[in-house]
């Protein structure tokens, strides 16, 4: 049985984050929202902070942290924004992991110090006609002697236009489904690769969702993460972890709207008293926290079982679904116990609610990990109905 208690290393770092969000990142959160500017200032404190590279090595400047210690970082920061939790997730996931698991010494010194200063990766995956269905993309390979030419579009690529280096995955040598799927790291600055437009989100807004076109981008051959044949299933388990990311910043966004209910519970009087002391509103409250703890031990556990390593691919899909249901319900919950108050633009609770809503979309539909969970649960039925025969 896991324990969660957090060790007086961990609760340190957490007191930091919860300090970070309070005095750096609320300041620029309106600011953000109104204008969906991408917050350069607040991604370099985080930088120098020690935020954006918690689970790189040591080696390349990280801190050498378990994801954990990341996850515990992201919460705090998503109580107060959604959109810097991101990022944070971002540098701490899935393309800074997959190049520390799977690229070749040179990808690693070349690319993950860049992560720590503040460098956010972006993953390419979604196309303009491909979204669950990953194996199905159109994006093209092609080697040309010592480099690949890659030609297509994808779309919904979080960080498009602001990240410097992006994981594309790419269909190599015309091979159908996942069997023809690898990854290339492209940088930013390879000519051929634009980024045409920058979509308007209903939240997490100052993260920009955009669209890349590759055409005849000249990638080196060096910049081959993983090759087809191993390479889809090496990406997909490399985005476990960002899954569990998202779970996180979902948790977080429900677990400030929850604190905020508790103080405006307490605060706001009707009838002569405060608003909790009715049973209609100590019920609300207590559906909020029950959700909000079953999702935290769901992080929690698939991330400690994770250790530096990549999370089990059920276990992220199980902590994503509550905890993005949980983000829904629990915001919405929060500005309702608000009143016209909560729902006004004077609050954070209306901002709250449209950032929850992301989780259950973005970096696999509620839907798709659904469909995950029950065919793991079939194939592991199977497999003991098999073990008993015998």
């Amino acid at each position: 049985m896991l324990s969660f208690r957090l060790a007086e290393d961990q609760e340190r770092l957490r007191a930091r984050a919860r300090a970070f969000a309070r005095d750096v990142v609320a300041p620029h959160v309106e600011e953000m929202d109104r204008t969906n500017n991408y917050p350069w200032p607040v991604v370099k404190a985080m930088a120098a902070e020690g935020f954006m590279g918690l689970t790189i090595d040591p080696r390349y400047g990280g801190g050498g942290r378990p994801l954990i210690d990341a996850l515990l970082v992201v919460e705090e920061l998503a109580k107060v924004c959604g959109t810097v939790a991101r990022i944070c997730v971002d540098a701490n996931t899935a393309v800074g992991k997959a190049i520390a698991e799977y690229g070749t010494e040179d990808q690693r010194a070349r690319y993950l110090p860049k992560v720590v200063a503040g460098d956010k990766p972006a993953i390419a995956i979604t196309e303009p006609d491909v979204g669950s269905a990953a194996t199905s993309i159109t994006t093209r390979a092609e080697k040309r002697g010592d480099h690949y030419l890659l030609n297509g579009e994808k779309r919904w690529i979080t960080g498009a236009g602001v990240t410097g280096l992006y994981l594309v995955f790419a269909r190599f040598e015309g091979k159908d489904g996942a069997a023809g799927i690898g990854g290339l790291l492209v940088e930013a600055d390879t000519p051929g690769l634009s980024v045409p437009k920058v979509r308007v989100m209903m939240g997490v807004r100052g993260m920009p969702e955009g669209d890349v076109v590759f055409k005849d981008c000249k990638v080196p051959a060096a910049n081959l993460i993983a090759p087809p044949g191993q390479g889809f299933k090496r990406l997909m388990t490399a985005y476990n972890v960002q899954r569990l990311g998202a779970a996180t910043v979902a948790l977080g966004i429900a677990q400030g709207a929850y604190e905020l209910a508790c103080g405006y519970a307490v605060r706001r009087e009707q009838f002569g008293q405060p608003i909790g002391e009715f049973q209609g509103i100590q019920w609300m409250l207590a559906d909020m926290r029950i959700q909000l703890e079953a999702s935290r031990l769901l992080i929690y556990r698939a991330a400690a079982e994770a250790g530096h390593g990549f999370p089990d691919k059920v276990d992220s899909a199980i902590a994503k679904v509550h905890s993005a249901d949980t983000a829904v319900a629990v915001t919405n919950m929060a500005l309702q116990i608000h009143g016209a108050a909560g729902y006004s633009c004077d609050l954070p609770l209306e901002r709250m609610v449209r950032d929850a809503r992301m989780f259950s979309i973005g970096g696999g539909t509620a839907q798709m990990q659904r469909n995950l969970i029950g065919r793991e649960a079939l194939r592991s039925a199977k497999t003991q109905i098999q073990e008993v025969a015998e």
